[in-house]
C-alpha cells in the first residue's frame, strides 16, 4: 500500500483525511506496516488512490524494480528484449521529398481539371 501511495504522491495525511474521521497519519503508518489488509479497507484506499485493488493484491516489488530499472530513459536497452530502436530505416529527407513530389503532382491534376472545367464552361456559354 506504501509503494501505491507514495507512487501517486499521496501522504499519510491525506490519504487519512480521505478515508474519514477515525483516520489518522498515525494510524495511517501503522497499517503500511502490516502485511495483510482487511479487504474491505483495501477496497475504501483503492477508491482514494485510483488503483484497483488487485494491484495492491498482486504487488510484486521486485518485479516493479526491474520494471523501473529496464525500462527508463537511458537504460541499457540491449539487455532488454524490447528496447528503443535509436536507428532509422529510412532517410526522412527522402521521405519529406516524395511527399513533395506527391503535392506537386496533385497541385498540376487539380489545375489540369481546372483548365477543362473553363474550357467547357467557355462551350456551354460560346453556344448559346
Amino acid at each position: 500500500m506504501k509503494r501505491f501511495r507514495e507512487m501517486m504522491g499521496v501522504k499519510q495525511e491525506a490519504l487519512a483525511f480521505e478515508l474519514g474521521d477515525e483516520w489518522s497519519q498515525r494510524k495511517i503508518s501503522l497499517l503500511e506496516q502490516k502485511e495483510e489488509i482487511d479487504d474491505k479497507l483495501l477496497a475504501e484506499i483503492s477508491k482514494v488512490l485510483k488503483v484497483p485493488v488487485e494491484a495492491f493484491k498482486n504487488f510484486d516489488e521486485e518485479k516493479a524494480v526491474m520494471n523501473i530499472q529496464n525500462n527508463y530513459e537511458g537504460s541499457n536497452t540491449s539487455a532488454s528484449p524490447v528496447g528503443i530502436q535509436n536507428s532509422c530505416t529510412f532517410n526522412p529527407l527522402d521521405k519529406l521529398m516524395e511527399q513533395v513530389e506527391e503535392n506537386k503532382r496533385l497541385y498540376e491534376a487539380l489545375l489540369k481539371e481546372k483548365d477543362e472545367k473553363i474550357a467547357l464552361m467557355e462551350r456551354m456559354i460560346g453556344g448559346r
